[in-house]
């Protein structure tokens, strides 16, 4: 019963840090990356629909993304939905091409990016403390019950301890990799 909790816990403590990765990824660094793009949503005749299904995303050189569509009547759509996005973004065509450079960071934009990173890295420590106080909580329904003995409660809460200490510290690794990643010039 416990290995089952543990089990638990450990998947959905996984998928916290995913939705924090995932996070970071709409935070922009100075170079070009397709996931920068990830959440532009296109009106595509009249359904918002991802704009990696309607257009091939390419890193054209270090700060540049290549974005050509699969229709050309797209690409004026394509250009509105980028600006719309809250990145910062301005794209320019030619032809039925649309390049969108990356705008270098200032000082006060990389600090700002690295606030934003710390603020969802901190969402992250909470999501997986909810989840050890949640584990914590169904063990002590077991003890109530009397499934389980104090000692086995002791030992499974323990074990929670170290799992969630395991992924916090996963989230501060995550955390300095990004950090690092945004002070780079």
């Amino acid at each position: 019963m416990i290995d089952d909790i543990k089990t638990d816990a450990k998947e959905r403590m996984v998928k916290s840090i995913g939705a924090m990765v995932d996070a970071f990824k709409k935070i922009r660094t100075g170079r070009a990356h397709p996931s920068i793009l990830e959440g532009v949503m296109v009106d595509y005749y009249g359904s918002p629909t991802p704009l990696a299904q309607l257009a091939n995303i390419n890193v054209e050189d270090g700060r540049c993304l290549a974005i050509v569509p699969w229709e050309k009547p797209l690409v004026p759509a394509i250009e509105k939905a980028i600006m719309k996005s809250d990145l910062g973004l301005n794209p320019s065509t030619t032809g039925d091409k649309i390049r969108v450079p990356m705008p270098a960071l200032t000082e006060e934009t990389r600090k700002q990016y690295i606030k934003q990173a710390r603020a969802e890295a901190e969402k992250g420590r909470v999501s997986i403390r909810n989840i050890r106080r949640d584990a914590n909580g169904m063990i002590k329904d077991l003890l109530k019950d009397k499934e389980i003995s104090e000692d086995d409660e002791r030992r499974g809460q323990d074990q929670i301890q170290k799992i969630t200490d395991l992924y916090v510290a996963e989230v501060e690794t995550v955390l300095a990799g990004k950090e690092k990643d945004l002070m780079q010039v």
